[in-house]
């Protein structure tokens, strides 16, 4: 670690979250001739480039300079007045909680623009695709690093528009649908959210989290903290997604382009369960404990739902696409972190914490992986790729086969790997959960999700064996259709976009330390009420 000032950690948090937006706005104008290159095209998404490795970079050196001795306190704290009427503030702040998110969202948004600037994915004008990208890193980044309800609830919105256009202009089949239908859901329950947030604010006379989460709900009554659990929770619900209101996510992952899904699985789900932690359990505890059995009980179905859904569509002839089967288990692996969330223990939310980076830089890479399969194949269907003349990745590109297993068996959970640590933690958490919650009622939910976890080994199981080791050759009886195509191996951007995920998910699941010394502490003294 180094030693930084408070005022540079002060402008690091500050550039991190408005430096997107400036490299946006730059983006949408022609470059100066001396600076496009080979062609306007490739100069604007190296422009997309350099911001977001800029913004990676800051948080590095942020993430160096955070006191790693006191986890707990918020740091590079600013808190200027904007709103005073209301008492709202420009309230920003990093702690052990954030602190990996935003490193993690840095980290994604450089990955998948540094892919763009490769592989560029066909549809409008790439000065609007990169114009969209920073202004979403930048409202994914400001969701992590604000302190303020309704700077939160801004933030929150304003991932929404830029995801809708990335999906609607540069996605596949279906994709006006699938937008429609991402924004729809997203903003109702936004609405909702809203509501529960002014409530809250409204009562307790400041909009501060962190002064609302050291009175730990001391100034709302009952009847107030169950309302606004139940407002701000459905909000935060559609966003994570939780079962039943889900079936957004499936149909935007189909029909958004690699760099989109990559974003939305890595980054845009945790915002929803990060509400969860930041404002629910600490602001309103009298209300989560109230609803803490249904969450648990919603989140377990998820776990069941999700992985028969992804059963049903790897069965053979079921025409199954893998970035559905992808996005449905993210409905399951979402589950695990709001099981967690719901147990109400320091081991369940740090499961569920350290879930959520696991799931961010293993669904980033499947979704990596699963785009770079569609470039080549020009489809995801699941039968097509197992076919007579399926892809055998194995024999024919050895490198994208094997990196494909080890994402499997890492979303799988396999000990030494990130998934790992996460659902277990969140289970434990569970089957010893809270005073005041019921312990038959999680012990059940414990068991039930324990089963989630053979459901999830039995479909990722069921997807490598079909997609690595299918036949290289048409199968006996089948009609001879010439050579095998030339299928290319991992290529030299692919590799370079993809190993930091690769490396990440081996440190976190052999050191989970490194994450855990980070949230714990901060863990400790949200669910105390803002006392370490």
């Amino acid at each position: 670690m180094i030693d930084i000032s408070p005022s540079v950690m002060q402008f690091l948090l500050a550039f991190i979250v408005v430096a997107p937006l400036l490299g946006a706005a730059t983006a949408l104008p022609p470059a100066p001739p001396g600076l496009r290159g080979s062609s306007p095209d490739q100069a604007v998404l190296r422009h997309g480039v350099t911001v977001a490795g800029a913004i990676l970079i800051a948080a590095i050196v942020l993430a160096l300079g955070f006191d790693h001795d006191q986890p707990s306190r918020m740091q590079a704290t600013t808190d200027i007045s904007w709103i005073a009427a209301l008492d709202v503030r420009i309230h920003l702040g990093v702690d052990g909680i954030s602190l990996p998110l935003l490193v993690l969202t840095a980290l994604l948004t450089f990955l998948c623009a540094l892919y763009s600037y490769f592989k560029p994915p066909a549809g409008p004008s790439p000065r609007a695709f990169v114009a969209l990208l920073l202004v979403l890193e930048s409202g994914t980044l400001a969701t992590f690093a604000v302190l303020d309800l309704l700077l939160f609830f801004l933030a929150f919105e304003m991932v929404l528009i830029p995801m809708y256009f990335l999906i609607a202009r540069w996605g596949g089949a279906e994709r006006q649908a699938a937008a429609w239908k991402f924004i729809l859901y997203t903003l109702l329950g936004s609405v909702v959210m809203l509501l529960g947030l002014l409530l809250v604010g409204l009562h307790a006379g400041t909009f501060d989290m962190v002064a609302l989460a050291t009175d730990n709900g001391s100034g709302l009554s009952k009847s107030v903290q169950v309302t606004a659990v139940l407002a701000i929770g459905i909000g935060l619900a559609v966003k994570t997604p939780m079962w039943p209101l889900h079936s957004w996510l499936p149909d935007a992952h189909t029909a958004a382009p690699t760099v989109g899904s990559v974003l939305l699985a890595g980054v845009m789900l945790k915002m929803g369960t990060y509400g969860f932690v930041r404002i629910v359990l600490p602001i309103v505890p009298d209300g989560t404990r109230t609803f803490a059995p249904y969450l648990a009980a919603f989140a377990v179905v998820g776990i069941i739902y999700g992985s028969l859904a992804c059963l049903a569509l790897a069965r053979r002839g079921a025409g199954g696409d893998l970035k559905r089967l992808i996005a449905y288990s993210s409905v399951g692996h979402m589950g695990f972190v709001l099981l967690g969330i719901a147990s109400m223990t320091p081991t369940g939310v740090n499961g569920a914490l350290f879930a959520n980076v696991a799931h961010g830089l293993i669904t980033g890479l499947l979704f990596f992986l699963v785009g770079a399969l569609k470039d080549r194949y020009g489809t995801a269907d699941l039968d097509t790729l197992a076919g007579a003349t399926g892809a055998a990745l194995y024999g024919r590109a050895p490198r994208l086969g094997g990196l494909l297993a080890f994402a499997a068996v890492a979303s799988l959970g396999l000990p030494g790997l990130a998934g790992f640590w996460g659902e277990m933690l969140a289970m434990f958490g569970a089957f010893d959960p809270a005073p005041g919650l019921s312990r038959p009622a999680f012990l059940t939910f414990t068991a039930i999700a324990c089963f989630g976890t053979l459901l999830t080994a039995a479909y990722l199981l069921i997807v490598v064996r079909r997609v690595c080791m299918g036949a290289t050759r048409p199968a006996a009886g089948a009609e001879e259709t010439g050579p095998m195509p030339e299928l290319a191996d991992v290529q030299g951007y692919e590799l370079a976009a993809w190993t930091p995920l690769v490396a990440l998910t081996v440190l976190a699941g052999l050191w989970p330390a490194v994450l855990l010394g980070l949230t714990d502490p901060a863990v400790q003294k949200l669910l105390a009420g803002g006392k370490s």
